[in-house]
């Protein structure tokens, strides 16, 4: 995991929900405290977020929409697509680098040594430097209260944001459905 943010997703039964801090750091400085790390790609049909350095975020979103693009939306194709050529690029690969895509059927997990990983529970994925604390806390919120998705995404933001020194309370989010 990375010292750089925190993203966690959920698809509920009723929405698809992304959510991430805004805090921005170089080493154990930050520089700013309201970034956007989450995006909403293909004509607002799928949700994406990014941990790792924001140049290359721009750089992986970009690559990801041509693969969601260039498959019509399909977002299994796109992220087969997208990790085999994230692997091959001899730069890209090297990245430090993490991203949460979804769509109100499926999430995954990709990164660039060629991993697509969808959770094991189909719902909950998190990444960044706080992503332990924010699938905790949405998973103990899931089973123990009756929270919305969006409710839910960003009270268990604020629990990380808490525990974890590279996450604060800035927090954005993004939903379908």
């Amino acid at each position: 995991m990375f010292d750089a943010t925190t993203i966690l997703a959920y698809k509920g039964k009723n929405k698809a929900v992304i959510g991430g801090d805004g805090q921005v750091t170089f080493g154990h400085t930050v520089l700013k405290n309201n970034a956007t790390k989450i995006r909403s790609l293909y004509q607002g049909e799928i949700l994406a977020g990014f941990a790792g350095s924001t140049a290359d975020a721009f750089n992986l979103f970009d690559m990801f929409e041509e693969q969601l693009a260039h498959r019509k939306g399909d977002l299994i194709k796109a992220v087969i697509d997208f990790s085999k050529a994230w692997r091959k690029d001899k730069i890209l690969r090297r990245l430090e680098a993490m991203m949460i895509v979804l769509n109100q059927e499926h999430i995954f997990i990709l990164t660039g040594n060629g991993d697509v990983v969808e959770p094991e529970d189909g719902e909950i994925a998190a990444i960044g430097s706080g992503g332990s604390y924010a699938i905790a806390a949405a998973r103990a919120l899931k089973g123990h209260s009756n929270l919305d998705e969006e409710t839910l995404v960003k009270e268990s933001l604020h629990i990380a944001a808490d525990l974890c020194i590279y996450t604060n309370h800035e927090i954005k989010t993004l939903t379908l459905g």
